[in-house]
């Protein structure tokens, strides 16, 4: 072990006689070793602390363990929360993430300014269908405080088995009080590449959706892609929002496909500010208009995809603010089978802009409505006239946006707030009794999602439809 070495080579201290025995040595014409330079000394310093704690510590301490604190101990010291260090079962753990499946909840998940931040869930995840959304903080994980905990850590409480549940403590910028969103787990294929055509003002428009960038992707990309241009699409719509990102060379390989060789994709800069950059293996762009829709949960792999195509190629990116991730990590495994992943590069965008932590401004800003901000109901007890909380508010929200007035959505429930209940449950087939409780409020949340994932309802989609009228 590197350690044991230092200790081996420094396993000695200096004093002022051993400097005058020195002094003689070298008269004498003994082989002159230069003092040791601060660096070393410091290492040696590690090793002392290790040998110290190790034989002197009140209690017996696992070698292993002073080890791995003092590797995690280094990283932390970098203050970035992409840099980390993973012991095997972490280790393992990351490598599923890139599999074709695994067994969790489906969300991307990062560390923000020591919080653990949910970058976004997987489509038809069961973080998804349970409510969370992107920027949720996550504070505590079936009750247990996560505070302090790193990204892997916190990771690895919320992985479970397929059919259990989950509890997790989540604080949502707007919302007074944590929520608490129970998540079933499940088996979570990593299927990422999604297509259709949609047809538009007489002409065929092309949709491929990429929720996350793995091992397949760029594959199935190309594929389904190559299907839609058999229908003879007259343009193209990529939609990365809520794409957390993934490998580095699967968006380079799709980028290829819009991306002439005149400008590069992405450019990456290493610590001596030299750059490389990448190009497109293509030599021209397609014949037909593309357009990007991008939120907040669009990040790194997603960022690097939208920028090329804006900068390199003029393409318009429509929708929000990107996520703001500029950095590439590279995962180096130890003897151990443990890994550091290590932030070894900036990337910048094909001008060589970095945006890390501002992200990329849409072209044509579109917010999302009111429909896909709602929040997930909690009903421990039933909601009925007279009560006054947040979770009446969400409920109010979400009668408003199935077209049911509630007469207020301050969160309290009053007699117009009942009626509103009572004719939800009468189109519904469920017990009229102008109470909310868990049956009611599980229908209420499955008529969200259905008006949610009708394409009418999405702003974004349709401005990017829009745009194909006049390009």
């Amino acid at each position: 072990m590197l350690i044991t070495s230092f200790g081996t080579y420094f396993g000695i201290q200096l004093t002022a006689n051993d400097d005058k025995k020195q002094e003689q040595r070298n008269r004498e014409g003994a082989i002159f070793h230069p003092s040791p330079t601060a660096e070393e000394l410091d290492l040696a310093k590690i090793q002392k602390a290790y040998e110290l704690i190790k034989e002197s510590y009140v209690e017996d301490v696992e070698p292993k363990k002073l080890i791995e604190g003092a590797v995690e101990g280094m990283l932390a010291s970098l203050e970035d929360p992409y840099s980390v260090y993973m012991n095997q079962e972490k280790a393992e753990q990351f490598k599923n993430t890139l599999d074709s499946s695994f067994e969790g909840i489906g969300a991307e998940v990062t560390e923000m300014d020591g919080k653990i931040i949910i970058v976004a869930p997987f489509k038809n995840s069961p973080a998804e269908k349970s409510g969370l959304k992107p920027y949720d903080e996550i504070v505590s994980v079936d009750g247990e405080d996560v505070t302090g905990l790193d990204v892997y850590e916190v990771t690895l409480k919320i992985r479970g088995e397929k059919g259990t549940k989950v509890q997790l403590g989540i604080v949502r910028e707007g919302v007074k009080e944590p929520l608490t969103i129970e998540v079933v787990r499940d088996t979570i294929p990593i299927e990422t590449v999604f297509s259709k055509v949609f047809e538009n003002d007489n002409k065929k428009i092309g949709y491929i959706e990429i929720t996350s960038f793995s091992r397949d992707t760029s594959k199935d990309f190309k594929e389904q892609l190559a299907e839609l241009e058999k229908q003879e699409i007259d343009g193209l719509i990529i939609d990365v929002r809520g794409n957390p990102g993934g490998l580095l060379t699967s968006v380079e390989e799709i980028a290829s496909e819009f991306v002439s060789d005149e400008k590069p994709i992405l450019q990456i800069e290493n610590r001596d500010k030299g750059r490389e950059k990448i190009f497109s293996k293509s030599k021209e762009k397609k014949s037909y208009p593309v357009a990007v829709l991008t939120d907040r949960g669009s990040a790194s792999a997603s960022e690097i995809l939208a920028a090329a195509l804006k900068e390199a190629e003029g393409y318009p990116i429509i929708g929000e603010r990107t996520f703001g991730k500029g950095t590439v990590q590279q995962q180096i495994e130890l003897e151990d089978k443990s890994n550091i992943k290590l932030t070894m590069y900036k990337w910048l965008t094909p001008d060589g802009n970095w945006i890390h932590q501002k992200g990329i401004e849409p072209d044509v800003p579109v917010e999302q409505a009111d429909l896909y901000e709602l929040h997930p109901l909690q009903v421990d007890e039933p909601l009925h006239v007279d009560m006054n909380n947040e979770q009446v508010k969400y409920a109010q929200l979400i009668l408003k946006n199935l077209g049911l007035e509630p007469g207020r959505v301050d969160g309290y429930f009053n007699e117009t707030t009942e009626a509103a209940v009572r004719l939800f449950q009468e189109e519904n087939d469920l017990p009229v009794t102008g109470r909310i409780d868990e049956k009611t409020a599980n229908a209420m949340e499955e008529k969200i999602r259905e008006k949610q994932e009708n394409v009418k309802n999405d702003r974004q989609l349709q401005m990017a439809l829009k745009y194909f009228e006049y390009n």
